[in-house]
């Protein structure tokens, strides 16, 4: 048996909240937990409530959508909707699991809840990840990870480096996720579009990483630290 996805939704238009929940009720182990109009009653409420999932429309007065998803914890996976395409790829940069655009159709919400259950079924395996890849379908064992970056062709996708210096992509699938299925302490972000294998640096200060991965003959791939990420890459190195 499945067990049961807890949503909440954010929507500054009372009909298209009453609309979602009503799609949200005919989904098989979904069930919506409250639904808030107002931004800022949203984030005073949020991280003390027990739910997976938040479904958060962009284009809000005051606060939008994507301001509200910069504010809310990071053990709350985020699913945007909204009429407006522009924001697809900011969407994807701040690692929300989808973006669905309205009007929102039962199946395609039912796909964002699908990536949900990927993501949380992958979560639970400690050595491997499985996602679709530039070659299918793809199990990637985590021991062999050496270095994550955005993908330059498309912000959506994670082009993997792997200790023998072969790249594999991973399509459509944000940081937030993917931290979520790699084991936390043997990895860490650096910046906004890169992640590390702590196995492959061999020295780091507050502001650089030099990695044991090489770019050519002589020079190794060095990696700016964001002073965002700073902090809790020294935790994972205090923890260790």
């Amino acid at each position: 048996m499945s067990s049961t996805i807890k949503c909440v939704i954010l929507d500054d238009e009372i009909l298209a909240i009453s609309y979602l929940k009503l799609l949200c009720e005919q989904i098989e182990n979904v069930e919506v937990i409250k639904a808030f109009n107002d931004p800022k009653i949203f984030l005073n409420e949020i991280n003390d409530l027990d739910c997976t999932v938040c479904i958060l429309d962009i284009e809000m007065p005051g606060i939008n959508g994507i301001q509200v998803a910069e504010r809310i914890s990071d053990s709350k996976k985020v699913i945007f909707t909204t009429a407006y395409k522009e924001y697809a790829a900011e969407a994807f940069d701040l690692n929300v699991v989808d973006y669905v655009r309205k009007p929102i159709k039962k199946e395609r919400l039912i796909q964002a809840f699908e990536k949900v259950k990927e993501i949380n079924a992958n979560s639970q395996k400690k050595n491997f990840i499985e996602w679709n890849t530039n070659i299918g379908k793809t199990i990637i064992f985590t021991d062999q990870i050496a270095y994550i970056k955005t993908s330059e062709i498309d912000s959506r996708d994670k082009e993997i480096t792997l200790k023998d210096n072969s790249t594999i992509v991973l399509k459509n699938l944000n940081f937030r996720s993917l931290l979520e299925m790699l084991p936390s302490k043997d990895f860490a972000q650096v910046n906004k579009k890169e992640i590390i294998s702590i196995s492959a640096i061999k020295v780091f200060s507050t502001s650089e990483i030099v990695t044991n991965i090489k770019v050519n003959h002589e020079n190794f791939l060095k990696l700016h630290i964001g002073e965002t990420y700073r902090s809790s890459l020294l935790e994972v190195f205090g923890n260790r």
